[in-house]
């Protein structure tokens, strides 16, 4: 499915707000490794690429795969990723390295996999924005900018305020793009008891976005 710019510039921000979430899965255990692999960064030290790849980089290959079929793609937006991060800090100094680190990942398969596709998303990327699209209005006669600004702001409130064991399914699911049937097994339910989950928890974010006034 393809959509049109505005609407798919809010879905995207829609996923991006939830990055600041994302440490529920190691809680905070790296907190002082990712200091010192800052500190790393902005010594200019070449063994910050190095404690990087031994910190995230199964996780960073997890979810290149999840936006890119071809495993040179994947080694390509990883590698790329580094070096992004080698030349944007500093001046950059994130609080959250597994967060920053993440984010710029996602930014650069997802335009890997739109060079490579003109349009047409991997299954698992195009079933996530179809979920999503579900809550998000088309927004053709809206402020796209503007908006988009707000919902972000929205969807922070959103998730933050959901019980624990719900945000985790949301952020496993709209974050990290896991498949179902993956969280499934890890909470030992069905994929049918995870689906109705998921929909009740998108059903309730449609209804807050018109709570509090983003769309009629």
């Amino acid at each position: 499915m393809i959509y049109g710019s505005c609407s798919f510039e809010r879905i995207y921000k829609t996923i991006q707000i939830l990055a600041q979430y994302q440490s529920f899965r190691e809680g905070r255990k790296n907190i002082v490794d990712d200091i010192d692999i800052i500190k790393l960064f902005l010594h200019r030290s070449q063994d910050a690429i190095i404690q990087t790849k031994l910190a995230y980089g199964k996780l960073l290959m997890s979810i290149a795969e999840r936006y890119l079929k071809d495993s040179r793609d994947v080694e390509e937006v990883v590698d790329d990723t580094y070096m992004t991060v080698w030349n944007r800090i500093p001046p950059d100094s994130p609080v959250y390295f597994k967060a920053y680190i993440c984010r710029i990942l996602k930014n650069l398969s997802i335009k890997k996999c739109e060079y490579n596709s003109a349009g047409k998303r991997s299954s698992e990327y195009e079933t996530v924005l179809d979920e999503l699209n579900e809550c998000v209005p088309d927004g053709s006669s809206v402020e796209g900018q503007v908006l988009g600004n707000e919902l972000q702001g929205i969807i922070n409130s959103f998730v933050r305020n959901l019980p624990a064991d719900k945000r985790i399914i949301f952020i496993r699911r709209y974050w990290y793009l896991e498949p179902v049937q993956n969280i499934a097994k890890d909470l030992n339910i069905s994929e049918k008891a995870l689906s109705m989950r998921l929909i009740r928890m998108r059903k309730k974010l449609k209804t807050y976005l018109r709570e509090v006034g983003y769309y009629d």
